[in-house]
């Protein structure tokens, strides 16, 4: 029988907290596309519903799918490069966007420091560097 394991240590609780925003944010973005859109200032427009499948899919779905690999297997390390990995391309994308669209706004600045501590917090586990 399968026995899902809870975290114990502090090098642990990081990226399964990590893993659990990751499925909370997919969860936002699959079950309220819409608002989800809205928070990120994007929107569909009637024209375009396939951008509503979008949100759902790729931006609910896949950080789901994510998430919830990283919360099952917290403590493997191939897993915590992974999502750590995830979140840190997306940073530097986020990153990129800020220095050459001019998107240097509040909100992409908040966004991106989510981003980083998301990154961080499965990365600095597996490369070992929390004390338990």
């Amino acid at each position: 029988m399968f026995e899902i394991a809870l975290p114990e240590t502090n090098a642990d609780l990081l990226p399964f907290l990590a893993a659990a925003i990751t499925i909370l944010i997919g969860l936002f973005g699959l079950f309220a596309p819409r608002l989800f859109l809205r928070v990120l200032k994007l929107q569909a427009t009637p024209l375009r519903p396939e951008a509503v499948a979008e949100a759902r899919s790729t931006m609910g779905g896949f950080y789901i799918g994510n998430g919830l690999m990283g919360l099952l297997l917290f403590d493997q390390p191939t897993v915590q490069l992974m999502l750590g990995g995830s979140w840190a391309i997306a940073a530097f994308g986020r990153l990129v966007s800020i220095l050459s669209d001019k998107g240097g706004t509040v909100f992409n600045v908040l966004i991106l420091f989510l981003q980083l501590a998301l990154a961080a917090a499965p990365l600095l586990a597996a490369f070992g560097m929390i004390p338990n």
